[in-house]
């Protein structure tokens, strides 16, 4: 029990939001595999437990009861945790996948060679793995290795040293595929993120305040607000390590760009975006992107298009955590009955946004069946 309880804080540093989905989809694969706790009631639940969900800051995570109990916490009288039974043998594979995958110092197991060492076959570990974790051995393994690049770096090593120590064969595939998921170059992680460069600007719309923000690499966060205060404070929270200066006219174009757009006058947006998230969240920020400008998709559309159609209110979770208004495009995400659900900068402006875009994909169609007819 104990090396699971290994494999799984790894888990959890590397996919930070797997229990936490666990917990917001009362998933019962994971009874019996974690357990967690409510610091505010000091009560330790299974990921199943029918009680009020927490706030994720204040819930710790656990491998074991034992573990939940030395912490302080005492078990729920509604799910009682201690009450035995069998651990779900799919999350069972995917933690020997997991233990597997981080043995190989060498570089990542091939997913035939990982599937002979546990004795199953390729495409059931692949589709199992994924199932559980929501991304694939080989995006684990990438993972795995940006993880120990990173600790490495928190320990004071040097860019290089780190680089090889965590098995990166050279600077530029290190460079390639590190700085996408670090939101920056290696060597501004290592310093904290301190010398990362945002600027940014606040324009009036008519869906009220409009922040637009960038880095060199691109668009890094867009904001409706009712003031320019609240709006710059929020984007200081968020990247507080930052350089963050305002800019009146460097951004002019993507300004322009955004306003024509939610006017109605520009229906399709592609900028450059620069964003941290989880493999999760990109990857249902992603399908948001592809969602048609005049249409809508349900959260449990989005959940099977990305094959994970248990995971509704993590797909919910990911749209509510959305920095790019617009560009990523969550207010096309409703209810399965059609109407808006919630949406970050007000229901109000997500109502008026699907309004515009029926509107103008409407007339847009009816100009192309004039000019075809």
């Amino acid at each position: 029990m104990e090396q699971d309880g290994n494999i799984l804080r790894e888990m959890r540093e590397l996919e930070t939001d797997l229990c936490w989905r666990a917990v917001e989809e009362r998933d019962a694969r994971f009874d019996r595999i974690f357990f967690y706790g409510v610091r505010s009631t000091l009560v330790y639940c299974k990921p199943t437990c029918p009680s009020r969900r927490p706030r994720r800051e204040q819930v710790s995570f656990f491998a074991s009861p034992d573990a939940a109990e030395g912490a302080g916490f005492r078990a729920c009288l509604r799910c009682r945790p201690r009450e035995t039974g069998a651990r779900d043998p799919r999350v069972e594979l995917v933690l020997r996948a997991c233990r597997a995958i981080e043995a190989h110092e060498d570089g990542a197991p091939s997913l035939e060679e990982l599937g002979a060492e546990l004795g199953v076959r390729p495409h059931k570990l692949q589709r199992t793995f994924k199932s559980v974790t929501g991304i694939t051995p080989r995006q684990y393994a990438a993972a795995h290795r940006l993880k120990l690049f990173k600790s490495r770096i928190r320990e004071g090593d040097g860019v290089t040293s780190a680089m090889y120590e965590a098995g990166y064969g050279s600077s530029s595939r290190l460079y390639e595929r590190a700085s996408e998921k670090l939101g920056m170059t290696p060597a501004t992680y290592r310093r904290g993120g301190k010398g990362m460069n945002i600027n940014y600007t606040i324009v009036a719309s008519d869906m009220g305040r409009l922040l637009v923000a960038a880095t060199e690499r691109g668009v890094c966060s867009v904001q409706f607000g009712d003031g320019d205060e609240e709006l710059a404070a929020a984007l200081a929270a968020e990247y507080p390590s930052a350089a963050i200066s305002r800019d009146e006219t460097g951004l002019g174009e993507l300004i322009e760009t955004l306003l024509r757009h939610v006017a109605g006058d520009q229906t399709e947006l592609s900028l450059p975006l620069d964003l941290r998230a989880t493999a999760f969240r990109s990857r249902v920020w992603e399908e948001l992107r592809r969602i048609p400008y005049g249409e809508t998709r349900s959260y449990g559309d989005v959940a099977r298009a990305i094959g994970q159609p248990t995971a509704v209110r993590a797909v919910a979770s990911a749209c509510a955590a959305n920095p790019v208004a617009l560009v990523t495009p969550c207010h096309r995400v409703v209810r399965e009955g059609g109407e808006p659900g919630g949406y970050r900068w007000g229901l109000a402006r997500k109502r008026e946004l699907l309004r515009r875009e029926r509107d103008a994909a409407s007339v847009e169609a009816e100009s192309v069946a004039l000019a075809e007819g």
